[in-house]
């Protein structure tokens, strides 16, 4: 649990995105952490206290001059409590007051007093969105607060446009970033500012007939990892991805597809304009050689498939690689530092991680891995167990030295 301890303040405001606080307090939990909520007068129109709190295990507040037995004075007590204060959603009337300053309630109130990190997740009306006075309040705001952008699609009016708040899942991921030291929004600093560097993440799925096809274990999770680390140190990262139930990273330029020769195609054309690919996808080696147009039918009898080899897109890139850097992964359940030396070679990368399937904690659906990384001359890193994130670093640490070099050569 990524949040194991941590203590956020949820304040909740007066827009119909409302409605989604409970789920963002629900996967906050989820994640470890200890959640709190206080809200605005208005925000009691789209979302009860009673659901607050009892999902929170504690009183919903809203009334700055409430006398309680914890703290004497109520918005000061909060805001030292939190380790995190995230606002969700953010409405135009509450930027406003942030930007000026004003404190009439509990949650701008507490917004002056904490000391801790600020999330804002707005939500609004597009034509609000982009009015003058709002947008001016969002640049007054954004060098000092974390900020989740809100995203396109149908609003309350029924029109679609850009104003509807983050998915809960990708403010806990804003929330997570945050409190892990990362970036607050588009970075414009760290070792790999400059670079573009391409991920790849996920499975990929190779289609049997309108019904079946043949995949693996993948959840993006490594690969996600990646894309989130390498922009949070600044660079421009394009993700590649298989289908996976994650949510894209914030400020990451997103590619979905499906098959091998998909990911092929997307990752050659990125490939192209990129200081590093990092090839963390879990690739398909075969596909069908034909795909049924109808659905496959029982028939009694023994069904064979004839498959054929997928092309290596780490062999493909890795062989075109020039001054870039390759980073290849091999997923070996034996003879694991001899068959990823042999990958490694083969596919011409700077840097292979292994990791072993059977090792607790690591592989498909897990938050931790245990990988070992071998460099061109043939060093090997054996990484403890760590978290995704903790691992997608140490990588990128290999990554930046070996870019430096080649700049400074």
């Amino acid at each position: 649990m990524r949040l194991s301890g941590r203590r956020i303040l949820l304040a909740v405001t007066g827009g119909i995105a409302a409605y989604k606080a409970p789920l963002i307090l629900r996967l906050l939990q989820e994640e470890g952490a200890q959640v709190r909520v206080v809200r605005t007068r208005s925000a009691a129109e789209f979302v009860t206290d009673t659901t607050l709190a009892v999902l929170s295990g504690h009183p919903v507040h809203s009334d700055l001059f409430a006398a309680t037995a914890e703290y004497p004075v109520l918005h000061v007590g909060l805001a030292k409590w939190a380790d995190l204060f995230l606002i969700a959603p953010a409405t135009a009337n509450l930027l406003g007051k942030l930007a000026a300053g004003i404190a009439d309630d509990l949650p701008t109130t507490i917004y002056l007093a904490c000391p801790a990190p600020v999330l804002l997740a707005p939500a609004m009306e597009e034509q609000m969105l982009q009015a003058p006075r709002v947008r001016a309040s969002m640049d007054t705001l954004r060098d000092s607060v974390g900020w989740v952008e809100p995203e396109t699609g149908y609003l309350a009016s029924g029109a679609s446009g850009k104003g509807r708040m983050a998915a809960p899942e990708r403010i806990v991921e804003a929330v997570v970033d945050l409190l892990n030291g990362r970036t607050r929004h588009e970075p414009a600093t760290g070792d790999l500012a400059g670079r573009k560097i391409v991920v790849t993440a996920g499975p990929t799925v190779e289609d049997l007939d309108p019904v079946r096809f043949l995949t693996n274990r993948s959840t993006g999770k490594m690969g996600y990892a990646m894309a989130r680390r390498a922009h949070a140190r600044g660079a421009a990262v394009h993700l590649i991805t298989g289908p996976t139930n994650l949510p894209p990273p914030m400020g990451v330029e997103v590619t979905p597809v499906r098959s091998t020769l998909e990911m092929l195609a997307a990752a050659t054309a990125a490939f192209v304009a990129a200081d590093a690919v990092i090839m963390a996808a879990a690739v398909s080696d075969y596909r069908a050689q034909s795909v049924a147009s109808q659905k496959l039918k029982r028939s009694g009898a023994t069904l064979s498939i004839e498959l054929v080899e997928n092309p290596d897109i780490a062999a493909i890139l890795g062989a075109d690689k020039g001054d870039r850097f390759v980073v290849a992964f091999a997923m070996e359940t034996e003879d694991g530092p001899a068959r990823a030396r042999d990958k490694r070679a083969r596919k011409n990368a700077d840097l292979i991680v292994l990791n072993n399937l059977t090792d607790p904690g690591a592989g498909f659906g897990t938050e931790t891995n245990l990988v070992t990384l071998i460099d061109a001359s043939d060093k090997e890193t054996r990484l403890p167990l760590l978290s995704k994130d903790d691992v997608a670093d140490h990588i990128l640490d290999a990554v930046a030295e070996g870019l430096a070099r080649r700049r400074q050569g």
